[in-house]
């Protein structure tokens, strides 16, 4: 029940996303760097499971923004896990940085050409952090294999004073308490920040708090799991809950870009909860700061705080 606060609220970082990954703990995620050749331009963090490495959440040298949540639907003619919905912000991110194809060219390309069948349900926020950045008036577009065509794509973030939420329902979906909560506590977050003069260091430590708030109703006893699925819609932070009942459910160790050749019996079960805090900062001369805290280990092991801390700046190209 992952979710992705986008915000144009702060006056001297125009671009704020913030992000919880939230996954089962025994699946194993690449941490945040720099991607292997021919994709070096692209930074992020990508799924170690299947061998495509999908990933949820990137940003390249040229600008490019993409993150992906997904949404859970109950139409039983749909096909799912057919291909992996990290397939879809990997298109935007390693696209050719020469061919310079544009948001609402991406849209169609992937909406009414290549298609996105076989995938289960998604939104995908993507676009170039400087059009949000610079004032431009299409900010980022919003996608989904739901959109009927190119010309139902959304924007966002394309004014400033803007803060918008994304979790795992349609975006017009308005009823998740993790959604009002995230664009509230966000927008009062970047308040006092501002109010107080704080350094990024500051700021980013505030939103941090947001990410790491726990709402969520615990699980009570006798509860089922499909069940108490549901209760994730409460809270931005999703503490450790499920079993861990089987010690060879854990993923097999193997080296970083080698094909998982092995199934891990549960890999999408077991223990379940945020396992990434994930905030990008692009300030008004096109610096951007990508920061990732990782809470668990590929061993579903926590970590201990600050420890899986990674960070990285770079300047966009062509600024």
């Amino acid at each position: 029940m992952c979710i992705a606060i986008v915000t144009t609220e702060h006056p001297q970082y125009p671009f704020i996303l913030l992000n919880n990954r939230d996954e089962y703990l025994h699946r194993p995620t690449q941490e945040a760097t720099w991607w292997p050749a021919p994709d070096e331009h692209v930074l992020g963090g990508y799924d170690l499971h299947r061998p495509v490495h999908g990933t949820w959440l990137g940003v390249t040298r040229q600008g490019r923004v993409a993150v992906l949540t997904n949404y859970r639907e109950h139409d039983e003619t749909l096909v799912f896990g057919v291909l992996s919905r990290g397939l879809i912000p990997n298109a935007w991110l390693k696209s050719d940085p020469e061919a310079k194809e544009m948001p609402d060219e991406f849209a169609k390309r992937m909406i009414e050409k290549e298609g996105v069948k076989g995938v289960g349900g998604f939104s995908l926020l993507y676009g170039f952090m400087q059009d949000v950045v610079k004032g431009g008036t299409t900010g980022l577009g919003l996608i989904s294999n739901r959109t009927p065509d190119a010309l139902g794509m959304v924007h966002l973030a394309s004014a400033k004073g803007e803060t918008r939420a994304l979790s795992n329902a349609a975006y017009s979906d308005r009823s998740w308490p993790k959604v009002i909560n995230g664009e509230e506590w966000t927008k009062a977050a970047i308040r006092k920040s501002v109010e107080a003069d704080e350094t990024r260091d500051q700021l980013v430590d505030r939103l941090l708090e947001v990410l790491s708030t726990d709402t969520m109703p615990r699980q009570k006893e006798n509860e089922e799991w499909d069940m108490y699925l549901n209760q994730l819609r409460h809270s931005i932070f999703v503490p450790a809950c499920g079993k861990d009942e089987l010690e060879d459910s854990k993923m097999p160790a193997h080296e970083i870009g080698d094909l998982v050749k092995h199934k891990a019996a549960h890999e999408t079960d077991g223990v379940y909860g945020t396992q990434k805090n994930i905030i990008i900062m692009v300030d008004k001369e096109g610096k951007v700061f990508y920061f990732e805290r990782t809470l668990y280990d590929r061993d579903a092991k926590p970590i201990e705080k600050g420890k899986g801390d990674r960070a990285f700046e770079y300047q966009i190209e062509g600024w």
